[in-house]
């Protein structure tokens, strides 16, 4: 399995990043973790974006999911359309939140280039990965995901402030992706993200492998989010970049 940061920006694209996308990939299959504000660019850069066989989208903000009507674009009018709809899951309002975004009747909508489908309560087979997901602590519907393939795991937050959901999600896992966009100290509000020590808290309880630190808006600091971490976990943990690649 490997994974490759789009896009991590917080909350909104930064400088020098996309907002929330991940590319993960194993025997050919290629699934997107999130499609955010900016990421539809970079991802040309890494992938031939006719070839993407599902999308799954932890929560319906922009940062999280708006850059799929870039994608609809591509696919409806581009020189090569998909042989078969993308499989596109989110929360049970995504095929009507997307065609509000670009001003579509909600039908068809998109549903002609995205196949709409809601997390089922359990696992559920996506090609090579055995996917499981599980409700996060947001304002808004969000969900965490866990990709597995071949013994290895991967877990990627979404949005949440602290729960255990995110610690049982990510039992044992290889790496997990966690967000980590407030600062310890700060009138941070609660349920609604993690502090750089919480992610690394929520990782030793899992008792992860490895953890990679992301969403930091761009007026945070990814390395202040890394050693807040260090003080919680002992296991090695870095902050996301564009561009970085982790073979699981």
């Amino acid at each position: 399995m490997r994974l490759t940061v789009i896009g991590c920006s917080g909350s909104l694209p930064g400088p020098g990043s996309a907002a929330s996308c991940y590319l993960v990939e194993a025997d050919g299959y290629r699934v997107l973790l999130d499609l955010g504000s900016g990421a539809l660019g970079p991802l040309q850069r890494h992938v031939d974006i006719t070839t993407l066989d599902a999308v799954l989208l932890s929560h319906l903000h922009a940062d999280h999911c708006l850059d799929l009507c870039g994608l609809y674009v591509s696919y409806r009018y581009g020189p090569t359309r998909p042989a078969r709809p993308l499989p596109v899951y989110g929360p049970a309002d995504t095929a009507g939140r997307m065609a509000r975004a670009y001003d579509l009747p909600e039908e068809p909508g998109m549903s002609e280039e995205f196949d709409f489908r809601t997390y089922p309560a359990g696992a559920f087979e996506l090609g090579p990965f055995t996917v499981t997901s599980a409700p996060m602590d947001h304002p808004v519907e969000t969900r965490a995901v866990r990709l597995a393939d071949a013994g290895a795991a991967l877990v990627f937050s979404g949005d949440t402030g602290p729960t255990e959901a995110l610690v049982e999600l990510a039992r044992d896992s290889d790496l997990l992706l966690a967000e980590a966009s407030f600062r310890e100290g700060a009138a941070n509000s609660p349920n609604l993200h993690l502090t750089g020590r919480e992610a690394g808290e929520h990782a030793a309880r899992a008792g992860a492998a490895a953890l990679v630190l992301t969403h930091v808006p761009p007026w945070g600091d990814p390395q202040l989010a890394v050693d807040e971490a260090r003080g919680a976990y002992g296991g090695p943990v870095q902050a996301a970049r564009p561009d970085a690649v982790f073979d699981l």
